[in-house]
């Protein structure tokens, strides 16, 4: 479902449980706020891929990713409230599946 502002709602699916709710415009932009909070590691290219369930709410769709966090230097002309080194991360979309309920 929408929101008043354009935004969607997609909920974390973790072993059938859905305590996390991201929101964005799309379903990639919920996906990457939830790939920036798994353990991030030293580069990219050593970055454990995950998989990323997330159930678009008000609908039986599941959007699945595969996503990755790094750690990375912040750049040069950052804002003072910024710290030294940073969590990046990236998702990769693998397909939609239809919950049968």
């Amino acid at each position: 479902m929408v929101r008043e502002d354009g935004k969607r709602n997609f909920a974390l699916r973790e072993e059938d449980d859905e305590d996390s709710v991201f929101s964005g415009n799309t379903p990639r932009q919920a996906a990457l706020k939830a790939a920036r909070r798994l353990e991030p590691a030293n580069s990219e290219d050593s970055a454990d891929r995950v998989p990323i369930e997330l159930r678009e709410k008000g609908t039986d769709k599941v959007h699945i990713y595969e996503g990755w966090a790094w750690e990375e230097e912040a750049p040069e002309n950052k804002p003072d409230w910024m710290p030294e080194v940073i969590t990046e991360a990236n998702v990769s979309k693998q397909g939609i599946e239809h919950l049968d309920e």
